[in-house]
């Protein structure tokens, strides 16, 4: 063995036995002098890239480098304890590492080799097309008082690279013998996990998810289906998973579907039966629509004749077709565009930070935009947080599934309480949301250096703050650009972006044209304008100014929070009858716009002679009449008052109107017009010819009544007052409408209340 390849191993090992964990401290002059008093037995394995010098010539150093450090990342993350064991190069290609001896070794280095395997199967596919194997080695070293480290390392290492060079028998593992016990005994359960529709906010179906028994390797599914595809009991053990997935998968609801994951090499098997799939089906009640087939292209790449004869056995009976991986190197868009699938699921990678990162974003858009035009539809899969949920619904993404929706779990689970009150910047901004709260009240300290500083100096910022996501380049505290640290760190990772930008001013890499806006703009309104902005600038945090000067920074994740906080509380006082909200909304708009300081008018809204309507009709055509008011007013809203209106429903037959008063003498005409001419249609025949109906008054005396009418009352604010004046004056300018026969206005000609005496 090359001796600075063994001593640089070695430099980093000494080993301290605390029960069952192995604890490597430096340094190796220690390690020579240190003997052990007991006896301990670790296993050493090496896992290799096997072709290590071909792909080196054929792909570059840089690919090769980039392997070889992820292998040995996958390798730590397997181990679960990347400080205690240390993974070492031994080799071009070559990793090892020691792990205290529980297992059988060859079992333990297999189980290694296939995780590894499966980690790096993606940057392989992506760069070359082709798979990836692995060489796998063992040996055991008892290492104590007569058997120091660095004497028993050097055989080791060569007894496992010896054992690289034999072919795998996996026969003669005890972890075949295991898994055929699985097999003859059905020890797999299914785990089901929803996917959530974001359009709906219902469940479109369920992933079935194979596990292997509790407490053992074959518990993951990719030592679970690894091993099955090395013993040739692929075909058996998909099966197994099937019947096990259909038969309990339950009760679905109306349009519900059922994924099922399937290998096409299935179908080569000797033992495959047409019509088997239907059979279970059968028996658990379901049928084809029930049921998708997710089928990940990695497995069939090369492979083509194979993967097609699958789909096109299983679309012959009836079934729909979903392709995992997108994204991922495995699934191209032409291949796609060739199958067809009805869902497309999106890779995990894809995902992970999309909310910071919008060329992931634009990638996932132009996704949405190709499967709408196919007439699929995009699964984001490995959605873990609100953040990435929310991003992928405002881009369009049709349904996500992951951690945030909920874990899989048997029975079927119910979606996480976060994953129901889901709702994207763009759903709440778009609504009437009921109380314009300031967004200077959101407002948080910002970072703010001046157009000098360097890049590499917001750089340094960013890691050493994890909290900031943003910084304010600003210039006598007046805002001139907006760095996002997601934006940044993709200007310097492209070829040259260290060169061209680490030494140089801040202001060369800066958003010159960032989301400004005042202090007092209504949240809702600010929501409304950071959607509007382009794509690649959707999810920048937004500068708040005060009179032009720098006051604090906004996150567009801190404005949907707030916005649907607003909106739960609102929602608390909605009028069943109109769906329209009421009195709480009423003081909290008012005292919101005299707070602001802005000029506004209220209109009351009251209907005439409806209770001898509502006494004489009954109380079911009574309530169609207030619809019918309130419907006519909510579309004069829309049309003649703006998006900062606010209409509201106090009770009864009595509404109001919270609006600009430029916006009140159309509004009130068309009010007035559409009522008078539609309210007639709510009356029989006779009484609609004639103009009014008999009946009962307060009083018990019968005569004639006129038709319900409508009457308008408008006030007008411009300063401080109170909700009591406001009261007050309404009352009366409403009492004076209503004196008015048929359908009135009656505008307070008074000064505005709130006016300087």
């Amino acid at each position: 063995m090359n001796k600075s390849l063994l001593a640089r191993f070695m430099q980093n090992w000494r080993f301290t036995d605390q029960g069952d964990t192995m604890h490597m401290e430096l340094p190796d002059e220690v390690l020579q002098k240190k003997r052990f008093a007991q006896n301990t037995v670790f296993t050493l394995i090496l896992i290799a890239i096997k072709d290590y010098y071909i792909l080196k010539e054929m792909y570059g150093t840089s690919f090769i480098e980039q392997l070889e450090f992820e292998l040995k990342q996958i390798l730590k993350d397997e181990t679960n304890n990347s400080n205690e064991i240390d993974i070492t190069s031994v080799g071009p290609g070559e990793v090892a590492f020691l792990s205290p001896q529980k297992n059988a070794p060859a079992d333990v280095a297999y189980e290694f080799k296939t995780q590894a395997q499966n980690g790096l199967k993606k940057t392989m596919f992506r760069q070359t097309g082709l798979g990836i194997d692995l060489g796998m080695g063992y040996a055991t070293i008892e290492i104590g008082e007569k058997n120091a480290a660095e004497e028993s390392f050097p055989v080791a290492l060569e007894e496992a690279r010896r054992m690289i060079r034999i072919p795998l028998n996996m026969k003669g593992l005890s972890i075949a013998s295991r898994f055929n016990t699985i097999l003859s005994q059905g020890l797999v359960s299914t785990k089901y996990q929803p996917i959530l529709n974001f359009k709906t906010g219902s469940i479109l179906g369920w992933e079935a998810l194979t596990r292997g028994p509790q407490g053992s390797s074959f518990r993951s599914p990719v030592i679970l289906f690894e091993t099955a595809e090395q013993l040739g009991r692929l075909f058996a053990l998909e099966k197994l998973c099937r019947e096990s997935a259909i038969a309990h998968a339950g009760e679905l609801q109306a349009g519900q579907k059922l994924f099922l994951n399937i290998h096409p090499k299935t179908m080569a098997d000797p033992e495959f039966t047409p019509g088997k799939t239907l059979e279970l089906m059968d028996k658990a009640g379901l049928n084809a629509d029930n049921v998708v087939f997710e089928i990940t292209e990695r497995h069939s790449v090369q492979e083509f004749d194979l993967f097609y004869r699958t789909l096109d056995h299983y679309r012959s009976q009836g079934f729909k077709v979903a392709v995992d991986d997108a994204g991922a190197g495995y699934a191209g868009l032409t291949t796609i565009a060739e199958l067809q699938p009805e869902y497309i699921k999106l890779d995990k990678s894809l995902i992970d930070d999309i909310h910071k990162d919008p060329v992931k974003r634009a990638l996932v858009e132009t996704t949405v935009t190709f499967a709408d035009k196919i007439g699929s539809q995009i699964i984001g899969e490995g959605v873990e947080s609100m953040e990435q949920a929310v991003c992928l619904k405002d881009i369009g993404v049709h349904c996500g599934q992951g951690f945030f929706m909920a874990r899989p779990a048997f029975p079927k689970p119910e979606l996480t309480t976060s994953c129901q009150e889901l709702q994207s910047v763009g759903d709440i901004a778009n609504k009437s949301i009921t109380c314009s709260l300031p967004i200077g009240d959101l407002a948080k300290p910002p970072h703010a250096i001046t157009p000098t500083h360097l890049v590499s100096t917001a750089q340094s910022f960013f890691k050493k703050n994890s909290r900031f996501s943003s910084i304010i380049v600003a210039e006598d505290n007046i805002p001139k650009g907006l760095v996002m640290e997601y934006h940044l760190n993709r200007q310097l990772s492209s070829q040259y972006g260290i060169a061209l930008y680490y030494k140089r001013a801040i202001e060369t890499v800066m958003d010159p044209t960032p989301l400004m806006v005042d202090i007092d703009m209504p949240v809702e309104q600010a929501a409304r304008k950071a959607m509007k902005r382009e794509p690649l600038k959707t999810y920048d945090d937004i500068i708040i100014t005060r009179k032009g000067f720098l006051y604090g920074v906004v996150s567009v994740q801190d404005l949907l929070n707030a916005m649907a906080k607003i909106q739960v509380e609102m929602a608390k006082g909605t009028n069943p009858l109109t769906g329209l909200p009421g009195n709480v909304s009423i003081e909290q708009e008012v005292e919101s716009r005299i707070q602001q300081k802005r000029r506004f008018s209220i209109i009351y809204a009251d209907l005439d002679h409806f209770k001898v309507y509502n006494d004489t009709y009954g109380f079911k055509n009574g309530d169609q009449i207030i619809r019918l008011a309130a419907d006519i007013m909510s579309w004069a809203t829309k049309k003649h008052a703006g998006q900062e209106a606010r209409l509201c429903h106090i009770g009864g037959d009595d509404f109001v109107l919270i609006s600009s008063p430029e916006a009140v003498e159309k509004f009130c005409t068309s009010v007035t017009r559409c009522f008078g001419r539609l309210v007639r249609n709510c009356y029989c025949a006779e009484d609609k010819k004639r103009g009014w109906i008999k009946a009962r008054g307060r009083d018990g005396m019968e005569r004639n009544y006129p038709l319900v009418s409508i009457s308008l009352g408008v006030i007008e604010i411009c300063g401080q007052c109170s909700l009591m004046e406001i009261g007050e004056r309404a009352a009366h300018i409403k009492k004076f409408a209503k004196s008015k026969p048929g359908n009135s206005v009656a505008v307070d000609r008074r000064p505005p209340l709130g006016t300087e005496k």
